[in-house]
């Protein structure tokens, strides 16, 4: 093919790239902000050029041949490089700027970061932030996100991680609920009680706990770690639920503090073992975590600045 025809199709195999990596011409398409049409009908142009299939379809997904896998990974250092130059050009301008593509918790970002990032917008309006809400473990260079925060007790070895602020987990319940069933005053009480968890394994639930040596009486039991089982009438994988479900006086749960804390605040609900310190259910530390690279941009390096003054104060409320 002529060089002329095949400059002409640098766009077809970026598009070919973004599809491999989307799994949908849908996805694609939205993430490069075209039409679902004009992204099927340059990758029918590319395989004309080529004079072989690249892509084989299905009525849910797309999945390449191996002429087209080839193709993507022949491309994708290339078009890293490219983007990691154009990033560091356009950074010369000096101010953060351009589109940030941040993946956060649901309820962390419901709750804690949407109602905050007007503040880092006017700060910066040449700066434009695509928020995905997601508890799912995202791969971000596949999915195109500049920036994950996460709620971990590791972040991984393979990524740039910057230490937003602590975390702590806290066992809450409303009055209404503690009335009715009593208030427990050891970890062992929990057995009687209707327990709100958040399932992760196939096993029984059971919770952790840690005495404080806050207060002569715990002294002896400071560093004791007790394990319980626990039951009850509701579990969800997301903090917001059970949240909820305590609000509504359905039993005590168990949750990060980020989310407890405008409840706790409103004296809505109230903080139950406070002696206690539940360990191994959540993360104590907040991250922003992006794939390695030697260069970050302005806006990243903005964002992260802002989230870390912005959360510095935490989300713990005394009880």
């Amino acid at each position: 093919m002529e060089p002329q025809k095949i400059e002409a199709l640098w766009m077809h195999l970026h598009w070919l790239t973004v599809l491999a990596q989307q799994g949908s011409y849908t996805a694609a398409a939205q993430r490069l902000g075209v039409s679902k049409a004009a992204m099927s009908q340059r990758i029918a142009e590319l395989e004309r050029a080529a004079n072989v299939q690249l892509v084989q379809r299905t009525t849910r997904s797309v999945r390449l041949t191996e002429a087209g896998q080839r193709l993507v990974d022949d491309m994708r250092t290339p078009f890293e490089q490219i983007a990691h130059s154009f990033a560091g050009v356009r950074d010369l301008a000096g101010v953060p700027t351009g589109l940030l593509r941040v993946t956060a918790p649901v309820a962390f970002a419901r709750q804690q970061l949407v109602p905050r990032i007007a503040e880092f917008l006017r700060a910066h309006p040449d700066v434009r932030i695509e928020l995905d809400l997601s508890d799912r473990l995202s791969s971000l260079a596949m999915e195109g996100f500049d920036l994950a925060i996460r709620h971990t007790a590791a972040p991984p070895d393979t990524h740039v991680a910057w230490t937003l602020c602590a975390t702590r987990s806290v066992l809450v319940a409303s009055r209404a609920y503690l009335r009715r069933r009593g208030v427990p005053r050891e970890p062992h009480d929990l057995a009687s009680h209707d327990c709100l968890h958040y399932p992760r394994v196939k096993d029984a639930p059971a919770w952790h706990f840690e005495a404080k040596a806050t207060v002569s009486t715990m002294a002896k039991l400071a560093g004791q770690r007790l394990t319980v089982p626990v039951s009850g009438p509701f579990a969800a994988n997301n903090s917001e639920a059970l949240r909820d479900a305590a609000l509504s006086g359905l039993g005590i749960a168990l949750m990060p503090d980020f989310s407890a804390q405008s409840a706790l605040q409103a004296g809505k609900l109230v903080e139950v073992l406070a002696q206690w310190r539940p360990v191994g259910a959540f993360g104590e530390q907040l991250y922003a975590i992006r794939p390695y690279a030697t260069h970050v941009p302005r806006a990243v390096a903005a964002f992260v600045e802002w989230l870390r003054g912005a959360l510095a104060p935490g989300f713990s409320v005394q009880p």
